[in-house]
């Protein structure tokens, strides 16, 4: 092999490590924070907590013990939208189902009807990044509260 064969090997090869090195990464997906309440003619029924990521499509459901259908079925697909998130909410209940999308900033929470009828079916739901200030906030008061006897 010559030498110019070889030097032009090798040029090739550094330019393939260093076209490699500075591909952009992925981005990892942000892990969220749901907090919901579910009220069904005034009466709360749900307050599902969960944790998901932008980009993937959380569900949940609650059902009895040996109960043939769950008390609630819940999805949400959350994804980034500027600097806040766009959901898919969808809510099924043995008597009744929902959907909404909503349009919501890190710490922001919004009511949303679902029902035909005012006041049938309304969701509360604030979404937060994890990684945040606000959620650590968050998490601290609520394992103070948690160290906190009952009193009257």
């Amino acid at each position: 092999m010559t030498l110019r064969r070889r030097l032009m090997l090798w040029v090739g090869f550094a330019v393939a490590v260093v076209a490699c090195a500075s591909a952009p990464r992925p981005k990892p997906a942000e892990q969220l924070y749901f907090a919901m309440e579910v009220s069904q003619s005034g009466r709360v029924i749900a307050r599902p907590k969960l944790l998901g990521e932008a980009g993937k499509v959380v569900r949940a459901e609650r059902r009895q013990p040996g109960a043939d259908q769950a008390d609630y079925q819940l999805v949400l697909d959350p994804a980034t939208s500027g600097g806040g998130y766009r959901i898919k909410l969808d809510l099924a209940l043995p008597d009744g189902q929902g959907h909404s999308e909503l349009a919501l900033l890190h710490g922001e929470q919004r009511r949303v009807e679902l029902g035909l009828h005012p006041g049938d079916l309304e969701v509360s739901l604030m979404v937060m990044r994890v990684d945040s200030p606000e959620f650590r906030a968050l998490m601290d008061i609520a394992q103070r509260s948690e160290h906190v006897p009952n009193s009257i």
